[in-house]
């Protein structure tokens, strides 16, 4: 049996775990990151993709009860609630060189199993939106990054990667994440618009960061869906919708700047020795995008420009985002 099985099954056995709730869930939900989406290229963030089950909980459900605990939430405020698994790629921009590249990120691979809660809360004219994230995963050979890499470029014909010795060293990582935003709501002509500031927060041994952003929405039939799709390290958005059969759309923009206090994925291991790169502590993303939504579908697009994460690095990386979500 290859090394990597046994570890990479710790997060998806914690998801399963969850199966008996998982069977009542309402939308599935499959995002896709790719840089490949949007600038061609093939390095950095070179891939992700995460399963979302999502689910209105009843009045019971043990997710009120955790809101109602919670200093500024109340247990009738949840709106959604969503079990994910994911899995993502980080490599070098140059993938053919098999020694190490002192002056480009790691190698590494992170497998997760994760929990979001979802709170909405209507006022007059604006409403706040709230989510508390729990990731728990494992960074390192044990995602098996190397090996679904290798595969994927043989059957593509892609170039080779050769410098996965060089990778991250297997750790286990917790993190925890918060987010708010307050978005104002307006009419203009046949188009409802939504805006506003958001603030989020994340503690753990993967991320450790602050973060404040300015987004906007606009669009038709706003209130089937619940905000605008996050692309990582930012904590996933609600991908949960209110199917109906009239069809709805939104554009969507979003400015996000992030103070890095950690990242193991530049830093290297906590524990261990291993390649690592002087990581910038400012961060910025520009995000645009479009969603459609129709019957018991919703699809979104969202491409993402990010500044410099690290000294040395020659230019500043694209990516591409592709949800498609539909009600079971």
């Amino acid at each position: 049996m290859s090394s990597y099985r046994s570890p990479a099954a710790l997060p998806l056995a914690l998801l399963l775990a969850l199966s008996p709730t998982l069977a009542a869930a309402d939308a599935l939900s499959l995002k896709i990151e790719n840089d490949l989406l949007a600038s061609g290229d093939d390095g950095h963030y070179s891939n992700g993709f995460e399963l979302f089950w999502s689910f209105e909980p009843d009045s019971g459900h043990w997710s009120r009860r955790l809101a109602g605990s919670l200093p500024g939430w109340r247990a009738d405020e949840v709106d959604n609630v969503a079990y994910r698994f994911g899995h993502q790629i980080y490599t070098p921009n140059d993938i053919e060189r098999a020694g190490l590249i002192e002056d480009d990120r790691p190698y590494a691979g992170l497998v997760f199993a994760g929990l979001s809660v979802f709170g909405d809360v209507p006022h007059q004219g604006w409403r706040e939106a709230k989510g508390l994230h729990l990731d728990v995963g494992l960074v390192g050979p044990g995602a098996g990054a190397e090996k679904i890499q290798r595969q994927v470029h043989k059957a593509t014909d892609s170039d080779e990667p050769k410098g996965w010795d060089h990778q991250l060293e297997n750790e286990p990582f917790v993190n925890l994440a918060y987010t708010h935003r307050w978005l104002l709501q307006q009419r203009l002509g046949g188009l409802e618009f939504e805006y506003g500031p958001g603030l989020g927060l994340a503690a753990g041994n993967l991320y450790t960061y602050a973060s404040g952003s300015l987004g906007l929405r606009f669009g038709q039939r706003l209130g089937r869906s619940f905000g605008i799709p996050a692309v990582t390290p930012a904590s996933s958005g609600s991908q949960f919708f209110t199917p109906a059969e009239s069809f709805g759309w939104y554009g969507f923009a979003e400015l996000e700047g992030r103070y890095m206090a950690h990242n193991m994925l530049l830093d290297g291991n906590t524990f261990e020795d291993s390649h690592s790169v002087d990581r910038r502590e400012w961060v910025g993303d520009a995000k645009v995008g479009l969603a459609l939504t129709w019957s018991r579908w919703q699809l979104a697009f969202a491409t993402v420009w990010r500044t410099h994460e690290f000294e040395g690095q020659d230019e500043h990386d694209q990516f591409g985002s592709l949800t498609l979500s539909t009600w079971l």
